[in-house]
């Protein structure tokens, strides 16, 4: 079987288990995931504050002032949000988890409101 049709699969199986997020924010997840181990100087496992993070800043390099608003689109407005995906996607079999891994790693990592809003980094503007 290809990995595009496992890939299908997947998100077939994750549409019938739990229709809170658009798909787009699942890829987006995995996106992050990827755009967090492309800044480390080898792969390993992320802890799930450390992939919250990454999602900040994968969202606001990709979607600048409207990274809340994109992300709110597909149903994401919390960390803990970001925990539901990762754990979708770790039981249709997209992602590994360690044994130590739990849903709590996602919760109140942050708040959305204050992360989005306060120090957006201006891309070519100087701070003095």
């Amino acid at each position: 079987m290809s990995d595009f049709a496992t890939l299908e699969e997947a998100f077939q199986r994750i549409g019938r288990q739990d229709g809170r997020y658009h798909e787009r924010g699942y890829l987006f997840v995995l996106a992050a995931l990827e755009y967090a181990q492309g800044k480390l100087p080898a792969r390993r496992h992320l802890s799930g504050g450390e992939l919250a993070w990454a999602c900040r800043d994968f969202a606001r390099e990709q979607f600048g002032l409207l990274a809340p608003t994109v992300l709110g689109h597909w149903g994401i407005v919390s960390t803990e949000d970001l925990g539901r995906i990762v754990f979708t996607l770790i039981d249709v079999g997209l992602l590994a988890s360690q044994p130590t891994d739990k849903l709590e790693d996602f919760e109140r990592v942050y708040d959305f409101a204050e992360v989005f809003r306060a120090g957006y980094p201006w891309p070519g503007v100087e701070r003095g």
